[in-house]
């Protein structure tokens, strides 16, 4: 039976280029919030997404070789996995905690951006034409730019278009988050959010949504998900660790608009696809592979 799978946020730049947003820093009332500082491929998002994958299977806890093993089987050296890890730790994923040795734990403050990156990777949504979205409104003053960044930034996260400077669209579904998102950088005294049905605008509304969206680089992130499953690692745990670490950024980047909204052969459909088949081809020997090596010793 596959372990439950946990990933985390990720957002692609206004000018297109991918970032991934994984566990990082804290927010005011303690719950970790998503961070844009790991590559995919990088050290620090491998270590994110294998153990956003696996810890809490584990109980919550693993021992620092364990940790270091798995790193390892992934193709990162040791040494720098320990420090990698130490820089995981400093952003608030882990909290050192010693049981028969050293090792870490998850920090439960962690766990909802967790479980919300769950089920935006592993249950990612397409838009159907007669979908409602939601639209947020806002005038915040000069003096509170900052938050005025912030939310723009966080709000494009989780895949919102920009309609205008003040006005951004999102898939209905996300309303959750989107309020989330308000209240956490501190605007709800100047937003206002709506919840509407199809856009109406001048021209086709995929014309409108190319002008929303940035279509291009949404493209090219798709179509280089797809050329990278090429060079996947051979054994099964490393293959489907790195599988999700190269996916993880396309649930987010990606707001799963329409057919109506979209050009006839857009790839996203195919990068689904591709990733719900190989993650079923590979999850269970993964999860076996993290058993062997936590039993071994």
């Amino acid at each position: 039976m596959p372990w439950p799978r946990v990933a985390e946020a990720a957002r692609v730049t206004s000018t297109g280029a991918g970032r991934v947003a994984s566990a990082g820093r804290v927010a005011g009332g303690g719950a970790v919030l998503d961070d844009i500082d790991a590559r995919p491929g990088s050290t620090a998002s491998l270590l994110r997404t294998l153990i956003g994958l696996y810890l809490r299977p584990l109980g919550g806890w693993i021992s620092t070789s364990h940790l270091v093993a798995l790193a390892v089987d992934l193709g990162i050296p040791a040494a720098q996995a320990r420090t990698g890890i130490t820089r995981v730790k400093q952003k608030g994923l882990l909290l050192a905690e010693r049981r028969d040795g050293p090792g870490y734990r998850l920090n439960q403050d962690a766990v909802a951006m967790l479980e919300r990156g769950d089920r935006r990777i592993f249950e990612m949504r397409e838009m159907a034409d007669a979908d409602p979205w939601c639209l947020v409104s806002f005038s915040i003053p000069e003096g509170a730019r900052s938050v005025r960044h912030q939310l723009r930034r966080r709000l494009q996260w989780i895949g919102a278009g920009t309609v205008s400077a003040a006005l951004l669209i999102c898939p209905g579904h996300l309303q959750e988050e989107a309020e989330e998102i308000v209240a956490d950088v501190g605007a709800r005294a100047w937003v206002t959010l709506f919840r509407g049905a199809h856009p109406v605008v001048e021209g086709a509304v995929a014309d409108a949504a190319a002008r929303w969206w940035d279509l291009d680089a949404l493209r090219t992130e798709h179509l280089a998900f797809q050329r990278s499953l090429e060079t996947l690692p051979a054994a099964p745990f490393a293959a489907y660790v790195h599988l999700l670490d190269r996916w993880r950024v396309l649930p987010y980047v990606d707001p799963g608009l329409p057919p109506s909204m979209l050009p006839a052969d857009w790839p996203g459909r195919r990068s689904v696809g591709e990733f719900a088949r190989l993650s079923a081809e590979l999850a269970d020997a993964a999860s076996a592979h993290v058993r062997a090596v936590i039993a071994a010793s």
